[in-house]
């Protein structure tokens, strides 16, 4: 069952009654409704072209966050081979919003770590919906720490409203495990690529993709901060998030401007839904060029170019 956002309702009409009609003929042999049903499917392709054609900051975000999207688990379990997972924080538990362990892209072993959102509402409320607490990023530090030991670079995939804001969160030190955990990204020595998948949620994306090369899928987003929450706290208007979307600049358009993002991942009209296997194989593709180009570099260097990144933000910002 396709899900619908709610800019696609028109296309949803569409193709819901090219496949009544289809229904109708296989029920049905001496009905001849292909032709019908074709000319319905050209309808949508057409309509399908025409709303993702030039797609608002707001709906990109709507996109991002789209349920039937792939997640991390999907990339991991189609692009690596022995993936081994690594469990736990050694000090209070294991988060299952992130997912670490060893692995091996195109052959090469890397250390690949990521935000897990679920598919269906048992998995989403197991994965706390992408949103780690302090044990996920203590995680991710010791497997960011574990790599750098045995030299192998590190990937991160990016999908995750952003940290748990909760109680219990709060009392075991997130904004502190989250800046370490950005420190660490910082200090490691090895070559470390970052994909935003879908939505780069506030520090808790940052924490994870401050690296040497950001990639972004076409219609992903990268924000200090949700559109509704920039609009709760400037409009005290959660209904204000469109404003807020235009004004955070958080397309991977605008960041690719602003230098934040590198590369831009094509995605198919309607999204990386919609095609999800050649998405999944053209991250693969772009994720093993960038190892190749970073593997050339020394940890020095490595290190050298990455705070460099980072420190020439604001400038370029500023420039534009």
């Amino acid at each position: 069952m396709t899900n619908y956002l709610d800019f696609e309702k028109p296309l949803a009409d569409i193709e819901g009654k090219a496949e009544e009609l289809r229904a109708m003929g296989r029920q049905n042999e001496d009905m001849d409704v292909e032709k019908e049903a074709k000319a319905l499917d050209d309808k949508a392709a057409k309509m399908l072209d025409d709303l993702y054609k030039d797609l608002t900051p707001w709906r990109k975000c709507q996109v991002a966050r789209h349920p039937d999207r792939p997640h991390c688990k999907d990339y991991i379990e189609a692009l690596f081979d022995e993936y081994t997972p690594l469990a736990g924080d050694r000090n209070f538990a294991d988060d299952h919003s992130v997912m670490g362990g060893l692995a091996r892209l195109d052959g090469v072993p890397v250390m690949v770590i990521g935000h897990e959102k679920g598919h269906d509402t048992k998995t989403r409320i197991e994965r706390n919906f992408g949103m780690a607490r302090p044990e996920g990023y203590r995680k991710a530090i010791r497997l960011m720490e574990l790599a750098h030991k045995f030299n192998l670079p590190v990937i991160t995939l990016v999908d995750t409203p952003g940290a748990y804001p909760g109680k219990g969160a709060e009392e075991r030190g997130q904004s502190e495990a989250i800046a370490r955990s950005t420190q660490k990204c910082l200090e490691i020595g090895v070559p470390l690529i970052s994909v935003i998948i879908g939505e780069g949620g506030s520090g808790g994306a940052v924490a994870f993709a401050t690296a040497n090369k950001v990639a972004m899928l076409e219609h992903s987003i990268y924000s200090v901060i949700s559109p509704e929450g920039c609009a709760s706290i400037l409009w005290k208007d959660a209904e204000k998030m469109r404003e807020a979307a235009e004004a955070l600049r958080l397309t991977a358009q605008d960041l690719h401007k602003l230098g934040v993002c590198d590369v831009i991942i094509s995605e198919p009209k309607g999204g990386a839904q919609r095609a999800r296997d050649q998405v999944i194989k053209k991250v693969g593709t772009q994720l093993s060029k960038m190892l190749k180009d970073l593997s050339k570099q020394d940890s020095a260097a490595l290190i050298k170019a990455r705070r460099k990144k980072y420190l020439d933000l604001g400038k370029k910002g500023l420039a534009a």
